[in-house]
């Protein structure tokens, strides 16, 4: 990542303002979930980004130039993500109507059981993201059509998103390929392998955790929610609106395999979700009937279809490039604001006043995890969730002699975590915009990203699993 995500010449203000600007954000989201329920997002940040502008003018004399380069600093970094996000929309209306999706959700209820769909749907995303080092393209893959499938067997949205994240984060925390693997061991400067290995300490036991209470929670829920009789009819009204045959399906399985044909040969995202779009435009058009302008209409507003199931036409009634502006809009505000936060210098004061503190292992380790939680609930962004905390107490882990995995292990296990539960962060945007189901309700499912923070705690207060930095003399305090 070539982005420098601090501000040299920024004056850092002051601890007071810093944490005032933190708590105008956290009780305005605390005062609208006690009083209405929900807050309200977009509306949330813009008042909070005003207020961090007002502190910083009047209190710390900081300029609106250096705020509106925040703005830009942060916009830009929300730009090639919010274009996947819109082209993504454009991509889902394509597949169905190429019977992409049609095709999934049709052979998945045949061949997988209610009882054991959520625990399949982990290992599947978890695979997935394993070989494609992308957590995104898994859930705009086969997330998606784990949505469709999920939905035909009457089980709550929310539960399947839960899975379908928890198996792709996962898959993303233990692949060499992953960006954020990448960032990470980078950041500590430390092996990659070394760091894959340091990160499964934590994430393998909250894995299985997380598979346990999926397999209780389908056990317990999700055996009386589909009949057999309701699948059969879901499978019926897909076979009489879609060509479905085995030689179609097949065809109609070229936009997904183009998607991890490019990502395994690491074409650029934007570009391979285009791609996907257009081959199965293409193939709705050729083998399902479609018209060009039919399509151009389902790609941008969303795919239309009234069958004699309602349950097939809310499966399938989605998408579009306009159903992702809400998000995409959410996505903006989220890092304009980190960027004000991060450019007027509001992290770096909070972040190094965390320092004096970090005097043996075990506050040395939860005082990361509480700044990479701090960082991301700011910024929004996973990257910078990385960089900062890493290159902030790296030094720290030198000191007392720790090996620098269980640095870098730690921005794995603390930020990033929360990127998929803050409605705000970038992770939770794109993942509701993808999967259509709100971050708040598929969050108290997410287990694995709940575990795997509380496993790095144990083990900085109990001294597990925090070997010596190789060569070194120095013993870490426990």
């Amino acid at each position: 990542m070539s982005e420098k995500v601090t501000n040299e010449n920024v004056n850092r203000p002051s601890l007071a303002s810093a944490v005032s600007i933190v708590l105008f954000l956290v009780f305005s989201f605390i005062a609208q979930l006690v009083i209405k329920g929900e807050p309200d997002i977009h509306m949330t940040l813009i008042f909070a980004a005003v207020f961090a502008t007002v502190v910083l003018i009047i209190f710390e004399k900081s300029s609106l130039s250096v705020v509106e380069e925040g703005i830009i600093h942060g916009s830009k970094i929300a730009t090639v993500s919010m274009m996947i996000l819109m082209f993504i929309g454009v991509m889902i209306p394509a597949w169905i109507g190429a019977g992409t999706i049609p095709t999934l959700i049709y052979y998945g209820l045949k061949i997988i059981s209610p009882s054991i769909f959520l625990v399949a749907a982990i290992i599947v995303c978890s695979i997935a993201t394993l070989t494609t080092g992308t957590s995104w393209g898994t859930v705009a893959t086969f997330g998606v059509a784990l949505m469709g499938i999920g939905g035909g067997m009457q089980i709550p949205p929310a539960m399947t998103a839960a899975a379908v994240i928890c198996g792709a984060i996962f898959g993303d925390k233990m692949s060499p390929i992953s960006d954020t693997v990448n960032l990470s061991a980078g950041t500590c400067e430390v092996n990659i392998f070394d760091h894959i290995k340091a990160v499964s300490v934590a994430t393998v036991p909250s894995m299985i955790i997380t598979l346990i209470f999926f397999g209780v929670l389908q056990f317990r829920f999700v055996g009386s929610m589909a009949s057999r009789g309701s699948i059969d009819d879901v499978l019926q009204v897909l076979s009489s609106n879609f060509n479905l045959s085995p030689v179609h399906a097949l065809i109609s399985l070229i936009p997904i395999i183009l998607i991890l044909v490019l990502a395994l040969r690491k074409v650029n995202a934007l570009a391979t979700i285009v791609i996907s779009a257009l081959v199965a435009m293409a193939i709705a058009i050729i083998f399902q009937g479609y018209g060009l302008f039919q399509m151009m209409n389902f790609m941008n507003y969303g795919f239309v279809i009234e069958t004699a199931s309602e349950d097939v036409n809310l499966l399938l009634n989605r998408g579009g490039l306009q159903s992702m502006m809400w998000t995409v809009s959410l996505g903006y505000l989220g890092l304009s604001y980190g960027g004000i936060l991060e450019k007027t210098g509001v992290l770096d004061t909070l972040l190094f006043s965390a320092q004096s503190i970090t005097k043996n292992a075990r506050n040395l380790i939860l005082t990361q995890i509480i700044t990479g939680f701090l960082t991301i609930m700011l910024s929004a962004s996973p990257y910078v969730s990385i960089l900062i905390p890493g290159r902030m107490f790296i030094k720290g882990y030198d000191k007392l002699g720790i090996d620098r995995t269980v640095c870098s292990r730690t921005l794995e296990h603390s930020g990033i975590c929360l990127d998929p539960l803050l409605p705000w962060a970038l992770g939770a945007v794109y993942f509701s915009g993808v999967l259509g189901v709100q971050t708040l309700d598929y969050a108290p499912y997410c287990v694995f990203l709940y575990i795997t923070p509380i496993f790095a705690a144990l083990y900085g207060i109990t001294g597990l699993f925090i070997p010596k930095a190789k060569n070194s003399d120095v013993s870490a305090v426990k």
